[in-house]
C-alpha cells in the first residue's frame, strides 16, 4: 500500500481559523464590558457551569468562547496568572 495513503490527513474547513484561548478571553471580556456586564462574574459563571447564557452574543463572543473547551480557558488563565508572578 502507498505510504502516503496510510498517513493521517488534516482537514480544515474554509474560514475556520485557529484562535488562542488568550485572544478569546480578551475578546469575550471586551464584549461583556461593552454590554455593561461584569466580565469577571460572567466568565466565572460560564467556566463553573458550562452554560453559555453567561456570555453575551455581542460581537460573536458566545460563539467564540464555545469553540474552546473550558479546560483550555482555565489552563490559559492559570498559565497567565503564574507567569505574571
Amino acid at each position: 500500500m502507498d505510504r502516503k495513503m496510510e498517513e493521517t490527513m488534516m482537514f480544515k474547513a474554509v474560514g475556520e481559523e485557529d484562535v488562542s484561548a488568550h485572544d478569546v478571553l480578551l475578546k469575550v471580556y471586551a464584549a461583556l464590558q461593552e454590554k455593561g456586564y461584569d466580565p469577571i462574574n460572567q466568565m466565572v459563571g460560564y467556566l463553573m457551569s458550562g452554560d453559555p447564557v453567561y456570555i453575551t452574543s455581542h460581537n460573536q463572543a458566545r460563539a467564540m468562547i464555545r469553540k474552546l473547551e473550558r479546560f483550555e480557558l482555565i489552563e490559559e488563565l492559570v498559565r497567565t496568572y503564574l507567569n505574571a508572578k
